[in-house]
């Protein structure tokens, strides 16, 4: 007997959309952009044909993928979502994580992709400010509940932790050792300089 292979039971129009999507950009993050339709269909399981009533071309399937990595509508609800009755530190280091598993990715894509003209053109330029002031306002509404504790604003607060988590996880300045969001974290509150009694030089470990 002849089997047949299987596919996966037919999604609404939405789901199946975004699966092609998911299992594009998990292809070009592997393999670059050159990946062709049948290992989509297949890294999907449906039909090469499939692909074609979803989207008019591979590139704009690819396309799409792309654009999939640098929205940040996840990103945004599971900041949102941090329990604001937390501890200032529990709180910073959980959106740090969120932050640095979005810089691993995106930086991990354009990579992949060779190139940063996915994100130099003028409308993806509007588009990474916009969603760069929604993520700090959502930041400074994480540390507002602590202000006090804080030696700036909490919107600089929040503009130091954003950036020091990218600059901790940037692949290609960390290499293979980032730093963990709990490093961030407290490097960004307490620094790394050993604290000394007032009137007294040097410090005394941590």
């Amino acid at each position: 007997m002849i089997s047949t292979s299987q596919r996966a039971t037919p999604l609404p129009p939405d789901e199946r959309r975004a699966s092609l999507i998911a299992s594009t950009l998990a292809l070009v993050l592997a393999h670059g952009p050159d990946v062709s339709t049948r290992q989509i269909a297949q890294a999907a399981g449906v039909a090469e044909g499939t692909i074609f009533r979803v989207f008019s071309t591979k590139d704009e399937l690819v396309n799409a993928a792309v654009a999939s990595a640098f929205d940040s509508s996840t990103l945004l609800s599971d900041l949102r979502s941090i329990d604001r009755a937390a501890p200032l530190p529990v709180r910073l280091i959980a959106a740090a994580e969120l932050l640095q598993r979005r810089t691993e990715r995106i930086f991990r894509l354009m990579d992949a992709l060779g190139t940063l003209d996915v994100a130099r053109t003028d409308e993806n330029r509007r588009a990474r400010s916009a969603e760069g002031a929604l993520i700090g306002q959502v930041l400074v509404e994480l540390m507002e509940p602590d202000r006090d504790l804080l030696r700036c604003e909490p919107r600089e607060a929040a503009r130091r932790l954003h950036l020091l988590t990218i600059a901790g996880s940037h692949p290609r300045i960390v290499e293979d050792d980032p730093m963990s969001p709990t490093d961030i974290v407290f490097t960004l509150l307490d620094g790394i300089r050993l604290r000394s009694e007032p009137g007294t030089v040097g410090g005394s470990p941590c």
